[in-house]
């Protein structure tokens, strides 16, 4: 049972505090994201994880045996780096078989665990190439079997498809999560892409600040952010997010507008941010929220649409790549009510 627990985990870089004392709990054989904006601390967590950063107060452990003071290379961890670190001077056989060649494996062992790995990487073509000669996801795939042959507990990813192009990286995004699914393992994996988490992650980990957010299924995460920062975060394009005021009745006032809700637990004149997500809303023949379109986008298979309601810049995504609709109409606006949240002012928290 490969669980990995931190416990009151805090780390500080001089005066600076890091990490303020996160308590997280990874299941066995669960590919949990860490996910966040730049500088929140998830890289520092994997990397404390991996002992290549010292804790300054905490334990983690993997198994229920603490790791603090283990040293890196026995912890049973591989951990995949974001630049693939690999050997330029070495073929991809002596890359992927570095590790067991250090230990001291009988060669023949090595070479059925490298043909192994290169099998499943589909790697096994490119075995006397050197790194030069490889695109970037076959580096990266390279990376990837280091870590498979040493057949650890816990696999440790440091946003390792940031510097692939959008193509690559969601081919590598199946790659990796194939990986997982076939050797079982642990999987702790860190980026600040949501989509990567969104395909990727039983489980999200939203850091932002030092601190754990939410933690929850990537539908739950979507569907029920427990903040404003979550709701922003999570969701491209961004959701709608706007200032109002609960009326007596079901909506909330804006300047000029309501805006419809469903709330049972809203009191009336307190200060909310009605949030609702771009394809949540329908523009409509007729309506009673109106607004005044100034950009259409098209993607192909969608077409974004960005007005102003009241003074607030509000977008709807609609299916398919062409319409009629221009810059300078007045649009009306239809609302999945059902699908709105909305968000004390001052906690910033969810209102259930």
């Amino acid at each position: 049972m490969s669980e990995v627990q931190y416990k009151n985990i805090k780390k500080n870089f001089g005066s600076v505090e890091v990490l303020k004392d996160i308590n997280l709990k990874i299941g066995n054989q669960k590919f949990v994201v860490l996910l966040g904006p730049s500088g929140c601390g998830k890289t520092t967590l994997l990397r404390m994880t991996a002992g290549l950063e010292s804790i300054s107060s905490g334990d983690i452990s993997i198994e229920g045996n603490v790791i603090n003071n283990i040293h890196p290379r026995d912890r049973d961890i591989a951990m995949v780096f974001q630049n693939y670190a690999l050997y330029p001077q070495m073929n991809v056989f002596d890359n992927i078989a570095f590790s067991l060649q250090i230990r001291k494996l009988d060669p023949q062992e090595i070479k059925k665990k490298v043909e192994w790995a290169a099998s499943v990487l589909n790697l096994t073509e490119y075995l006397k190439r050197t790194p030069k000669e490889l695109s970037g996801g076959q580096r990266q795939r390279v990376a990837m079997g280091r870590a498979l042959v040493r057949d650890p507990k816990v696999f440790l990813f440091d946003e390792p498809l940031s510097n692939l192009d959008a193509k690559l990286r969601a081919h590598m995004r199946l790659e990796i999560r194939k990986l997982h699914n076939q050797q079982n393992a642990t999987t702790i994996y860190v980026t600040h892409d949501q989509i990567e988490a969104m395909t990727m992650a039983d489980e999200i980990v939203i850091m932002n600040g030092g601190i754990i957010e939410q933690i929850a299924s990537p539908n739950d995460i979507y569907e029920k952010p427990n903040n404003l920062f979550v709701a922003d975060f999570i969701g491209s394009p961004a959701i709608n997010l706007i200032n109002g005021e609960v009326t007596d009745k079901s909506s909330i006032k804006l300047k000029s507008q309501e805006l419809p809700h469903q709330k049972n637990n809203l009191s009336p004149n307190q200060k909310v941010v009605y949030g609702i997500r771009p394809t949540d809303v329908k523009i409509v023949e007729n309506s009673n929220v109106k607004a005044e379109v100034i950009l259409v986008e098209t993607t192909g298979s969608e077409t974004h649409i960005i007005a102003m309601l009241d003074d607030n810049e509000f977008r709807v995504v609609q299916a398919g790549g062409r319409t009629s609709i221009k810059n300078g109409d007045k649009v009306s606006l239809e609302f999945d009510v059902s699908k709105a949240h909305t968000f004390d002012q001052i906690t910033t928290k969810r209102i259930d």
